[in-house]
């Protein structure tokens, strides 16, 4: 019976390494919790990796050999790892390029009542939305073949003013100012989300300091 299990094993080898570099082509990244929908044994993955053509991006994450790696590699991992997250604040800000701030954390909003992802390899900042923040300004992105949510420029800066407790009044002007300098977000696009957040009183007089 062993030996049958074997060879149907190794019948399937070569499909299932394609299967997996196929994911790995598509998304960029493949996980370890990916291979039970494919019917993958997690011996190809180590099998793949020790034959060059996977590589060990992180903990339960490959990505194809030489795949170009960018700057905003684990903002990847972390689409990857909490599909539903969304990247804001000061890691929007960073993604974006506006201002100066540089995060050692992934800012990530998650709904109100949701659990707290259970993720310990990565550094990230947990902030709770709800209602019409889930939503409002918040466009999917690819990076390295993975779609990761992030809130646009103005609802960035937006953010900045609802949550300047947390990340400091001067980084939110700051990002203000340089967003409407850089032409990153238009002051009818402001208004708008601030008003659909019910932000509008905290930023008006800090729009009125562009005019």
């Amino acid at each position: 019976m062993a030996v049958t299990h074997r060879a149907q094993a190794g019948s399937n080898g070569p499909r299932h390494r394609e299967r997996l570099l196929q994911l790995a082509r598509e998304r960029g990244v493949v996980r370890t919790r990916d291979l039970a929908a494919l019917g993958v044994p997690r011996v190809y993955l180590r099998r793949l990796v020790a034959q060059g053509a996977l590589e060990r991006a992180g903990r339960g994450l490959y990505i194809l050999a030489g795949f170009d790696v960018t700057e905003h590699h684990t903002l990847a991992e972390v689409g990857t790892k909490v599909p539903a997250g969304i990247v804001c604040l000061l890691s929007a800000l960073a993604y974006h390029v506006i201002g100066t701030q540089l995060p050692h954390q992934v800012w990530l909003a998650i709904p109100m009542k949701a659990r707290r992802p259970r993720v310990t390899d990565l550094p990230i900042r947990i902030v709770r939305f709800s209602g019409a923040s889930l939503v409002a300004g918040v466009e999917p992105r690819r990076i390295e073949g993975v779609t990761v949510r992030i809130t646009n420029p103005a609802r960035t800066v937006v953010d900045c003013f609802r949550f300047r407790n947390k990340i400091g009044l001067d980084v939110a002007v700051e990002a203000l100012k340089e967003g409407w300098h850089d032409r990153r977000f238009t002051m009818d696009e402001l208004h708008e989300i601030a008003t659909g957040l019910r932000s509008a009183k905290v930023i008006r007089p800090y729009l009125e300091m562009l005019a």
